[in-house]
């Protein structure tokens, strides 16, 4: 019962979404996200026997067990009830885009699979010799591909994130962890993403329980397995963040308080907060500026506080995700959670 409401709920979301140009935008995105992620496994990732962490990176151990399925049939056979699941115990909060991202993916991997490779023995073999006709073999160059496949992958995923969906898999597990065992969400992927590139070394590398006639690659694949997790997470967090964070400036300014007013507001344009606060040595009141700038304007920022009192006392942080005028703006309701 609980399902088919939620279902309901998600229809009529969809019916209201698909007369706005900007949800067919989004979605045009996700697509892209998602032939990105796609891409990466099969022609850089796959071939290989990269494992890096994920549904799919799991997939791909089990398709070394029992090389007559298909990788992305595999990521079918996690993503259908985890998201059964998700749909079951986070309803509303669980959105269609995940939904549709998390059967599209596997499913242009599928059909990838069929397009880079002549016939059925070499998808199963994932032979790296035959992709494209030989002409993307890097067997020889493994950095490369784990480097490419965790750029595309990166890539890939943090498009999709950034419209308020995922891909599916340990995503999902993450939710639940987040959920039962009150582990962060973050925690909970790393915690998948762990077993699987585990699972991935016992397998893969140390050849256990591989076919006759399939030889274990051995302890330095899991190692271009970890650049690749690496590439791809330093990749996606440029994708969703951008490649400068925003910086939160605490100021201490006894002097020319009001000059470092007008400068703020009028030549930084931008906003900022009294704080009242008190001298622990000298025991007098004080008023403390709170600052939210970007990476660029701390330098500015620097000089114009030293140029209005050198005695100032300036505390600069990281800031790690700001919401609001002059930044980003608040994530929609359905938007995954991020730790």
């Amino acid at each position: 019962m609980k399902l088919q409401l939620n279902l309901a709920n998600l229809s009529t979301s969809v019916k209201e979404s698909v007369s706005d140009w900007h949800w067919w935008v989004s979605m045009g995105q996700i697509v892209l996200g998602c032939f990105l992620v796609a891409v990466a496994f099969v022609v850089f990732i796959n071939p290989y026997d990269l494992v890096p962490g994920g549904i799919y990176g799991l997939a791909l151990v089990l398709h070394n067990l029992f090389p007559s399925v298909q990788v992305g049939t595999f990521g079918y056979m996690f993503d259908v009830p985890l998201i059964i699941t998700a749909l079951l115990l986070f309803g509303g909060t669980f959105g269609g885009r995940t939904i549709f991202a998390s059967f599209l993916t596997p499913g242009i991997m599928n059909i990838l699979d069929y397009l880079v490779y002549p016939n059925q023995a070499a998808i199963e073999a994932l032979d790296p010799t035959l992709l494209l006709g030989g002409t993307v073999d890097l067997s020889q160059h493994l950095m490369l591909a784990a480097i490419i496949g965790g750029c595309f992958s990166g890539v890939g995923v943090g498009i999709v994130i950034r419209n308020n969906a995922a891909t599916g898999g340990t995503d999902i597990t993450g939710m639940l962890l987040h959920k039962f065992a009150k582990m962060k969400f973050a925690n909970g992927v790393l915690l998948s993403d762990a077993i699987i590139v585990l699972s991935g070394l016992v397998v893969i590398g140390f050849g256990v329980g591989l076919p006759e006639g399939k030889e274990a690659q051995g302890l330095l694949l899991s190692l271009y397995s970890a650049v690749c997790i690496f590439v791809n997470a330093k990749v996606l967090g440029y994708t969703i963040d951008g490649a400068s964070r925003d910086k939160l400036l605490y100021i201490i300014c006894d002097e020319h308080s009001k000059d470092m007013r007008e400068y703020i507001l009028h030549e930084l344009n931008r906003g900022g907060t009294y704080i009242k606060a008190k001298g622990m040595y000298t025991d007098r009141d004080k008023e403390m500026i709170f600052l939210v700038v970007n990476r660029k304007e701390v330098r500015n920022v620097q000089h114009k506080i030293k140029e209005f009192d050198p005695k100032a006392f300036v505390v600069v942080t990281d800031a790690y995700d700001t919401f609001g005028e002059g930044f980003k703006p608040f994530p929609e309701e359905n938007a995954m959670p991020t730790e």
